[in-house]
């Protein structure tokens, strides 16, 4: 099966923050951070997830070089999160889960992408 480069790029991010927020990665159990974990961390906890999102996305980007082209998902995660700050993400997340309770058990990665990074894109044009 072939993954296309920003699907791989969207699941190695979704696994990478699993693995950080995670206390102990088991091969056969690996939690899904969802907005009800968001909500019950500190905000450093919440700050360190989002760079260790960043670190993926620049990873992925350095991983790309010169091969990478405005459809891959580092570029285009970077382009929706333009202007955004840690602090500024980190709220965006916390208002989104406050104001939307219904979507708690929602994993973070699939919020920010959907919630900031979309929206962002639309803006950056």
């Amino acid at each position: 099966m072939v993954i296309k480069p920003q699907w791989r790029t969207l699941l190695s991010l979704g696994i990478l923050s699993l693995a950080m927020t995670a206390n102990v990665a088991r091969a056969e159990s690996i939690p899904i951070v969802t907005g009800q974990q968001w909500m019950s961390s500190s905000d450093e906890a919440k700050k360190a997830y989002l760079v260790g999102i960043a670190n993926v996305i620049d990873i992925e980007r350095a991983y790309a070089g010169n091969a990478s082209n405005t459809n891959d998902i580092a570029q285009r995660f970077g382009k929706g999160m333009q202007g955004q700050t840690l602090d500024s993400v980190r709220q965006g997340l916390d208002s989104y889960y406050a104001s939307n309770p219904t979507m708690i058990q929602h994993p973070v990665i699939e919020t920010l992408w959907f919630q900031m990074v979309v929206p962002g894109l639309k803006k950056n044009q």
